[in-house]
């Protein structure tokens, strides 16, 4: 896997927002923002795949320039595809409706709370905790709570997220995985966000998607993240990278460790990209220097 590799181009790189580009204060910092747009004046490409909405992740798209230089938002962990240089939506794909008066029935005794996305809105129901007010200040959205969640979604969304104890996740995870296995993805996304998705929805199968549409290789891609649902990604890609802050399967998964989300890690990964005036790189040397 390493012989061969000294010539290798990286041209686009996949990032993972919290936890991953922004550190624990949800800021991009001066020093990852600089080395990722040397990364784009060179010619690189960039994609911000989070399981955030969209209008949680297109202020960090304008923060970076991506219209300018001709990057990407997969948002919904990749169920939103958007080239933020035209504003076109390349793909989307929608969580069937009728699962959710189902999933509501299931979660009705448990301590959780549920939303989904419309507009500039968190829409909330069941219950607002910690987690829900979590999600809205991550994202810079405000929460519209309704009393009656299933008649008042009757318009299409990409995801539904649940919110709670990260026991209590853990255990609707085994329930809604079992049911729905082959007709949703169920994942968590952290110990106390457990994500619904349409089926086949993941970020690994969304990067591949656009990769096909750009002509760029699998092992041309750099995929960087730090939690659960980060994992798809950073096995799929050519180099792929975990935060030292990631969790421990996350880790596992990953080619490379970087420093934390505190310690620059994504400016730290770009500088050994860059060490030869170039994108070009190799996994030996990049593990080597780690």
């Amino acid at each position: 896997m390493l012989e061969g590799d000294m010539d290798m181009k990286y041209k686009i790189i996949a990032l993972d927002i919290d936890g991953t580009l922004t550190n624990s204060k949800k800021i991009i910092t001066d020093a990852t923002k600089e080395k990722i747009m040397e990364f784009q004046r060179s010619g690189g490409k960039v994609i911000l795949a989070s399981g955030r909405p969209t209008m949680g992740i297109v202020p960090h798209a304008e923060k970076l320039e991506l219209s300018k230089y001709g990057g990407y938002i997969l948002s919904f962990n990749g169920g939103c595809m958007i080239d933020c240089k035209s504003g076109e939506i390349l793909f989307q794909q929608k969580l069937p409706l009728n699962v959710i008066p189902e999933i509501m029935d299931i979660i009705k005794d448990y301590p959780v709370g549920i939303n989904t996305y419309e507009g500039e809105n968190i829409i909330a129901g069941k219950t607002i905790n910690e987690y829900t007010e979590l999600e809205a200040r991550i994202n810079g959205m405000n929460i519209k709570f309704v009393d009656d969640f299933v008649g008042y979604v009757s318009f299409d969304v990409n995801k539904c997220l649940l919110q709670g104890d990260p026991s209590v996740i853990l255990e609707l995870e085994k329930i809604l995985s079992e049911k729905y296995k082959g007709r949703l993805g169920i994942f968590k996304s952290e110990a106390f966000f457990l994500e619904i998705v349409p089926y086949g929805i993941d970020k690994a199968m969304s990067i591949d998607r656009l990769l096909k549409m750009t002509g760029i290789r699998t092992e041309e891609c750099i995929a960087c993240g730090d939690g659960f649902n980060d994992i798809s990604m950073i096995k799929y890609a050519g180099l792929g990278v975990a935060m030292s802050n990631a969790k421990q399967p996350v880790k596992d998964a990953a080619d490379y460790i970087t420093l934390s989300n505190d310690q620059d890690g994504i400016a730290h990964l770009l500088k050994k990209v860059f060490r030869h005036k170039s994108i070009a790189t190799s996994y030996r040397t990049i593990r080597r220097d780690s």
